[in-house]
């Protein structure tokens, strides 16, 4: 018996290496211990084109130079149109030739490009992607595509990829300048969790007054919601998502200082907030009370001032 016992620990040891090994691979990115493996931060990956404001932006990351080094990398860019979902050709914008090429280091790289760089080359079913940015729709938007190119000769198509949206003014990337969180009328979490947690807040236009929040819920990562600005810089919050949904945070009814004022005591919720304070440097704040309600248990409540990033 304790012979059989201890071919079975032999078995079920050589299993375990043997899936461990098999974990090592990335069916996405390609043998991350072969190389090829590129990476952009967060932030890298959505980016908010803003219609007339003539910006360069620019992508950086890093590719891990494994045993077969990665030579350089392929830009590609095409074009979806929101309105109609066709996308276009894929054009080979840039290749960056890597000249870092030690063994196990994460060599950078960086791409730059206008809106003439993004359009130009393009076509859809009806002609060209028009060259006047003004042209474009509010939730367009750009594709940029990674492929690294081995030594071996082999390509490997990244999973990463940057999304420019065409949005509004008050679409990018925001940093959070105040933020309290009030569970059940327990200050919980303060700006500093903001800063620990979500030190960035990602925001896209759905269209001229609609607002996606791609992340964060306050402080709580994974959470998808919306907003509105309306001609007088007014915040307000919709009842259902543009696909007609409920909106909830973290998965629990979303309550506002309009649909439930006593919910929300620990918050402000007159004139100082709930709007957009514009800044000449580009740098706009958001001021925001809202929350969400557990049934059984009480209100989850939370302020925020966020500051447009404009570098």
């Amino acid at each position: 018996m304790n012979k059989i016992k201890y071919y079975l620990l032999i078995l079920f040891s050589i299993v375990t290496v043997i899936a461990c090994v098999d974990n090592n691979n990335d069916e996405l990115t390609g043998d991350a211990i072969t190389g090829g493996l590129l990476t952009i931060s967060d932030q890298m990956k959505s980016i908010a084109y803003v219609v007339g404001d003539g910006a360069t932006y620019t992508v950086t990351g890093s590719v891990f130079q494994g045993n077969d080094q990665t030579n350089s990398i392929d830009v590609y860019i095409s074009f979806t149109d929101s309105k109609t979902r066709e996308t276009s050709n894929e054009k080979l914008y840039k290749s960056i030739d890597m000249t870092n090429t030690s063994i196990g280091s994460h060599a950078p790289f960086s791409v730059s490009f206008s809106y003439e760089d993004l359009s130009s080359d393009l076509n859809l079913s009806d002609g060209p992607v028009s060259a006047d940015d003004t042209q474009l729709n509010i939730g367009d938007f750009f594709n940029v595509r990674y492929e690294s190119k081995l030594a071996s000769g082999e390509t490997v198509t990244n999973s990463v990829s940057t999304k420019v949206s065409v949005g509004t003014r008050f679409a990018g990337r925001y940093a959070p300048l105040v933020g309290e969180y009030y569970r059940i009328g327990v200050l919980t979490y303060s700006t500093a969790d903001w800063l620990s947690f979500c030190p960035e807040t990602l925001i896209e236009s759905v269209n001229a007054s609609t607002y996606r929040v791609v992340e964060f819920f306050g402080p709580f990562a994974e959470n998808e919601w919306y907003f509105e600005i309306d001609n007088n810089d007014n915040i307000t919050y919709p009842d259902n998502t543009p696909s007609g949904d409920a909106q909830t945070g973290n998965g629990q009814p979303f309550i506002t200082c309009a649909s439930n004022l006593a919910d929300l005591s620990n918050i402000p919720c007159g004139s100082e907030s709930n709007k957009v304070i514009r800044s000449n440097d580009g740098k706009d704040k958001l001021i925001m009370s809202f929350g969400y309600f557990t049934e059984g248990s009480g209100s989850r409540e939370f302020y925020q001032e966020l500051e447009k990033i404009t570098d």
